[in-house]
């Protein structure tokens, strides 16, 4: 070969050479670019807020925010927890999952949902962002001003259980916390959930449906039967025959007694949260109960608790399949509640529950109110 054509070469590789290597650099530029970078959202009350994206680490504060962080993120980037969830809380299921976790972080304040927050903890763990569920803007704009801290309201809408103002919260979060996949999985299962309940029911006539009544539902505390609702979210993905739906009142219902004895349904599922006190009312007043239809045919049945601290979605989702099967158990024959319920929790929190929180309540199962 000549000295020119290896001179040639010589150039020609020295070019590939340099050419590679900066082609190799350049995703990782690019990467450290887009790590971190400044954008504005626009939170659950109309709020811009401007955060730093991805944000590391964060914190919720208020009923339900740090469920649906778990939800999207597990405990990866809680910088602190409210003393309310360092605490165990039975029946609250991201509490139950991530007990160990949450136990070991740092305190940013009381938490319930009438508590003030501590600016001064919440400046300490120095989080990137505060989720602030069921706050106003007055509320947010103070505490960012307090803090230093972006603030973004995020919450569980109207339903407090498959409301679009939940997908919205939690893809917000999936944004911000560079989860976004993730999140919108979340959403996707929820609704494909909803979908598939809808579908199995929606083609049932009415008059083929049984009629159905849930008590003893939880609102800020235990109640006996007289407490239900209206539009209640188990009982609407069925497409049930909820009698308290004739009162045209949506969420939290206390009616009168004499009112369940007027609607007779034809089913009655007791919420386990209060479960015992039904069976106390029960051994004063067993004439009362006797008198219903439900109570005589053997048709009670216990659901789980899913309103603590707000609603813990995924069991008002294993709730729903359970009610499915039995008012419907031809259109739920494929289903076994107890695994139904544990792929939920699983999908959510990456480990089955349903066996705990049938030592904490019950279980899905038939109930005699006299035993």
């Amino acid at each position: 070969m000549s000295l020119k054509l290896r001179v040639f070469f010589a150039a020609l590789l020295s070019i590939v050479i340099i050419t590679t290597a900066c082609s190799s650099k350049a995703p990782v530029q690019q990467k450290q670019e887009t790590k971190a970078q400044k954008i504005t959202v626009t939170d659950l009350v109309g709020r811009q807020v401007e955060v730093t994206v991805p944000a590391n680490k964060v914190v919720g504060i208020w009923p339900g925010a740090l469920r649906l962080i778990t939800y999207v993120d597990g405990v990866k980037k809680l910088a602190g927890v409210e003393n309310i969830d360092i605490k165990p809380a039975d029946g609250r299921t991201y509490n139950m999952a991530y007990r160990d976790e949450l136990s070991k972080l740092p305190v940013i304040g009381q938490g319930g949902p009438d508590s003030a927050p501590d600016p001064e903890k919440l400046v300490e763990v120095k989080p990137d962002v505060i989720f602030a569920a069921y706050a106003d803007k007055a509320k947010a704009d103070d505490l960012q001003t307090k803090t230093g801290i972006p603030v973004v309201v995020i919450s569980y809408g109207k339903l407090a259980t498959f409301d679009e103002d939940v997908y919205k919260s939690i893809n917000l979060i999936g944004k911000i916390t560079g989860e976004e996949t993730r999140a919108h999985e979340v959403v996707d299962y929820i609704k494909n959930c909803q979908k598939d309940l809808n579908d199995r029911t929606k083609g049932i006539p009415n008059d083929k449906k049984p009629t159905v009544y849930v008590g003893a539902l939880g609102m800020k505390g235990m109640h006996g039967i007289e407490s239900t609702q209206g539009n209640y979210p188990p009982f609407k993905n069925i497409n049930a025959k909820n009698v308290v739906d004739e009162t045209g009142q949506k969420g939290s219902v206390m009616i009168d007694r004499e009112k369940l004895l007027s609607w007779n349904p034809d089913v009655i599922f007791i919420d386990e949260g209060g479960l015992p006190l039904v069976k106390q009312d029960y051994q004063k007043d067993p004439k009362f109960y006797q008198s219903l239809k439900a109570v005589k045919d053997g048709h009670v049945y216990g659901l789980l608790p899913y309103n603590n601290y707000t609603t813990n979605i995924d069991t008002a989702i294993a709730d729903s399949y359970y009610a499915g099967k039995v008012l419907y158990p031809e259109q739920f024959k494929d289903i076994d509640p107890a695994k139904k319920a544990d792929e939920v929790y699983k999908f959510f929190y990456g480990k089955p529950l349903y066996d705990k929180m049938v030592e904490l309540y019950g279980g899905f199962k038939q109930i005699t109110l006299g035993s």
